[in-house]
């Protein structure tokens, strides 16, 4: 067995927090993932996505401990995104098992203010790989003619986002029948016209049209782990998260950095709490204004990774990097069938 001590969350960088946080709440969750192959032939392997590991202003990870019997376990990073994660193999084991334990600070809510610029600028250079096409995010073509019609007339950075955003939440409906947080193809929801999805495939399209219009974007896959304190619909309670992944978006806008939205939230809160409302019903234009701006810290985030090579694999690239993955004799299996790739994701609050 492989184990690993926590990180001291003093080897951390201190995060930067906006004035208007200062009285934000603190929290520590502890989330397991446990990832169960028996019945696969060897030889086999597993990935389970480890807490974002840069420093930023609402979340710092505070290690991970790994638990079970695979016969070699190492913590990989994607050489492009710095995406980590928890790689293990196993060649004659009948029983394979692996558990995975993470500890996570969250400051919440973390929120942007866009009253006032901030003066906050960053290095062309690390804003470079948010402006860049993905397999599932192209930039170009049906995308980029979207986004020149959304964004005409919008002179500012800080309005483009906000046309944006706006277009989803109104064009966009949030598909119960999709599987998983859907694929985030963006180019085929345009091509096609079906604007129906969950949020890997409507923060998807905004990271893509604000790409295409010339704001950095990003998605950040992950997954809830508490209750929400202000909308019902957009929080897992402790205990079994398995199905509760999730992923959220940032904009880069000058003068004010990276600016939280989830305009997929906002469809998705309409769908389960306000079926028959309009945009214009108060609650939901509350949940609006709120997801564009701020985030609620009862999620993690893991990374932001597109295109992602799992260390030893033999299959594709994954489109993004939220679900444990594994392989049996190089087949990849479905993370989203039980029946073929059984794990289970728990958290509590410590």
């Amino acid at each position: 067995m492989d184990r690993r001590h926590f990180l001291s969350a003093a080897l951390m960088a201190p995060a930067m927090l906006n004035p208007a946080l200062r009285a934000a709440q603190a929290r520590t969750f502890e989330v397991t993932a446990t990832v169960d192959l028996a019945g696969g032939a060897a030889p086999l392997r597993a990935w389970v996505p480890l807490p974002l590991s840069r420093p930023v202003g609402y979340q710092r990870n505070l290690g991970h401990a790994i638990g079970g019997n695979a016969e070699r376990t190492r913590v990989s990073r994607d050489p492009d995104s710095g995406a980590e994660m928890v790689a293990a193999e196993w060649a004659t084991t009948a029983a394979p098992a692996l558990t995975v334990t993470m500890r996570v600070s969250t400051t919440g809510p973390h929120a942007v203010r866009l009253d006032r610029p901030a003066a906050a600028t960053a290095r062309p250079s690390d804003l470079a790989r948010y402006l860049k096409p993905t397999a599932l995010i192209p930039t170009d073509g049906i995308v980029r003619e979207t986004a020149m019609t959304i964004t005409r007339g919008h002179r500012t950075g800080l309005s483009r986002a906000r046309a944006i955003y706006d277009w989803i939440v109104e064009h966009t409906v949030r598909d119960p029948e999709v599987k998983g947080c859907g694929l985030g193809d963006i180019r085929w929801m345009l091509e096609t016209k079906n604007l129906a999805g969950k949020c890997a495939d409507l923060n998807a399209l905004f990271v893509g049209l604000a790409r295409a219009s010339g704001l950095p974007a990003r998605d950040l896959y992950g997954i809830r782990v508490a209750p929400s304190q202000q909308f019902a619909s957009l929080g897992r309670a402790g205990g079994n998260i398995t199905t509760a992944q999730h992923c959220r978006a940032e904009v880069f806008v000058d003068g004010y950095g990276w600016i939280p939205v989830d305009p997929a939230d906002v469809r998705k809160l309409i769908l389960e709490e306000r079926a028959q409302a309009t945009l214009a019903d108060p609650y939901v234009a509350k949940a609006r204004e709120a997801l564009f701006g701020s985030w609620e810290m009862n999620w993690i985030a893991f990374n932001d990774a597109h295109d992602v090579v799992l260390p030893g694999s033999s299959g594709k690239p994954l489109a993004f990097f939220m679900y444990p993955q594994a392989e049996s004799r190089g087949v990849r299996r479905d993370s989203l069938d039980a029946d073929r790739f059984r794990y289970a994701i728990t958290a509590r609050e410590v």
